[in-house]
């Protein structure tokens, strides 16, 4: 069974990028409507297809058809016969909503629950579009800004006092007082204003801010999404949660339950195969306070920034917990090619910069490569060669920790 090229699925939402991922597949920009992420895998709300000669089949078909030789008999086994994660393209040229994702426990209870309540799959007040829990790894491609986790309580209280509005005050001091039960208690009050006196108080803390915009991002950030999110308590972001900046090639982790945020800039995402959010402000979306409550950690967050550590000759891995998936890039030149190990999972190839080939063993057609191109490559194969100036991000699925180890 030979390397397959993909065909993938951009989402316009509207906080998206009109020029980053047109520039990364090579096409006109920018667009008339921006391009927020690009999809590889099998998720029913975009997935990607195989190209074979000149017909598209959905590779969801052909994982059906040969799921051993696609994924792999311990992938096959483990997953029952599904692809498990979900590899994005995201560019951000405007803040994302604050949000978690649910544990497996809980996407499967609120998927059940809301089946019976005969909710439709694409209804606007939908929270739970399947079954699975939702951990992240975010690779920053350019410079990267995020919310990522409560800050320490007595971090998050010194930073919002300055700009804390009168309405909070009773709020701000149980966060003082009650530590990191306090941070459950300030951010449901924050959640459960009354209209009007949101307004009232994103107005007082917008005037508060902007004064001390020039000496910290957390304050700069505050002004930000006031002016993009009016009335929207979500501005208090910056202030109770990691603000973190992702240097070009840096990390982090997402658990499941880890309230978040994406603010700006393009970075490779890789996560279990679902897309359940449950949003808490920066979004004219819905917003299901109590649910969210419910799936939120509230614990004080230290946040690791996962630099990519050498695994291979040419190829460098970012370790994470997750079962689903685990992402590595590597880094090609004309002196170092890129050779893979004979024991592999499924895998898919996205490329960001250069031009090189593929050969999967048959030295008669090998297989261009450049910026934008994608590939399956199945379990199946026993080895493949990359060569040329290149670098791609690589997607598989770990088989145990011992899979990450340095060299």
């Amino acid at each position: 069974m030979p390397i397959y090229r993909l065909e993938n699925v951009v989402q316009p939402y509207a906080w998206g990028s009109k020029t980053a991922i047109a520039d990364l597949l090579g096409q006109p920009g920018p667009t008339r409507e921006p391009q927020a992420e690009l999809w590889l895998g099998t998720h029913p709300k975009g997935p990607s297809k195989v190209i074979v000669d000149d017909d598209r089949i959905p590779l969801q078909q052909l994982i059906e058809g040969h799921p051993h030789d696609i994924l792999g008999a311990y992938v096959a086994g483990r997953f029952g016969n599904i692809l498990p994660y979900l590899f994005k393209v995201l560019a951000a040229a405007r803040p994302l909503s604050i949000q978690a994702h649910p544990s497996k426990r809980q996407a499967e209870a609120g998927f059940s629950k809301e089946n019976r309540e005969k909710k439709e799959l694409d209804a606007p007040d939908r929270n739970y579009r399947d079954d699975n829990h939702k951990p992240e790894i975010i690779c920053a491609l350019t410079p990267f800004w995020g919310l990522n986790g409560f800050r320490p309580v007595a971090v998050a209280a010194d930073l919002l006092t300055p700009v804390c509005p009168m309405i909070l005050k009773d709020a701000l001091q149980d966060l003082k007082n009650a530590g990191a039960d306090g941070l459950k208690l300030f951010f449901t009050a924050m959640m459960t204003l009354r209209t009007d006196d949101r307004k009232t108080a994103v107005l007082s803390m917008m005037e508060r801010a902007m004064p001390l915009a020039g000496r910290s991002p957390v304050y700069r950030w505050m002004v930000k999404l006031a002016r993009a999110y009016p009335a929207d308590m979500g501005i208090l972001g910056p202030a109770l949660l990691n603000l973190i900046c992702l240097a070009p090639g840096q990390a982090m982790y997402l658990p499941a339950g880890q309230l978040h945020a994406y603010l700006d800039g393009v970075g490779i995402e890789l996560m279990a195969n679902s897309d359940n959010v449950l949003r808490g402000g920066l979004t004219p979306k819905h917003v299901d306070v109590p649910e969210l409550l419910r799936v939120i950690r509230f614990v004080e967050t230290t946040v690791e920034i996962i630099n990519a550590e050498r695994l291979r000759p040419a190829e460098f891995g970012y370790d994470c917990p997750a079962a689903e998936f685990f992402l590595s890039v590597i880094k090609t030149t004309k002196r170092q090619p890129f050779f893979s190990p004979s024991t592999r999972g499924v895998e898919m190839l996205l490329c960001t910069a250069g031009e090189g080939r593929l050969d999967d063993g048959d030295p008669s057609e090998p297989l261009s490569v450049k910026k934008g191109d994608s590939f399956l490559v199945p379990a199946c194969l026993d080895t493949y060669t990359i060569r040329g100036d290149l670098t791609l991000y690589k997607a598989t699925v770990p088989r145990s920790s011992t899979d990450f180890q340095v060299v």
